[in-house]
């Protein structure tokens, strides 16, 4: 198979400067903001995402050095595998997070519900359309609920910027 190359398309500025100081799920961060910035050969690219309340930001997982394929996520106390899990030591290191739009300035994209550590590389953009991203009776496998409003609780505790 022939190689596979991605070229960034932007870069992602937040107030976390690592993993310890971003929240763990965005979604229960309201308050995180950042800003994407497109460079500017991109730029024509974003015409109507000002349209869209959410944005999906693919990127690239910079920090990461290494992969497991197993692993032990955070405020878990057993192992799995890393495709059922959100964890940024994977075989590929490419990252996904649903963010709130708040406004867009020429080439750059006020956000708020971030997760994503400064200085990430943006790899692509999409709109967040309920009607196409929802699914009705969907399942969260091994993330049980109490597992999640442990995650919601400490997602709530990063830093303010």
């Amino acid at each position: 198979m022939d190689e596979v190359i991605y070229r960034p398309i932007g870069i992602i500025h937040t107030g976390f400067r690592d993993k310890a100081e971003a929240p763990i799920q965005g979604v229960f961060a309201k308050a995180a903001k950042g800003e994407v910035v497109v460079f500017p050969e991109y730029a024509d690219g974003l015409k109507d995402i000002e349209g869209f309340s959410h944005v999906i930001l693919i990127y690239h997982f910079h920090l990461a050095d290494s992969y497991s394929l197993v692993s032990m996520p955070f405020l878990e106390d057993k192992q799995h595998g890393i495709f059922s899990m959100r964890h940024y030591k994977r075989p590929n290191p490419i990252g996904l997070s649903v963010v709130r739009l708040e406004s867009v300035r020429g080439n750059k994209l006020e956000i708020s519900e971030v997760d994503i550590i400064d200085g990430t590389p943006l790899l692509d953009i999409k709109p967040f359309v309920s009607q196409f991203d929802h699914r009705d009776n969907a399942k969260s496998g091994w993330l049980s609920n109490p597992h999640l409003d442990m995650v919601r609780g400490e997602s709530g505790r990063h830093r303010p910027e």
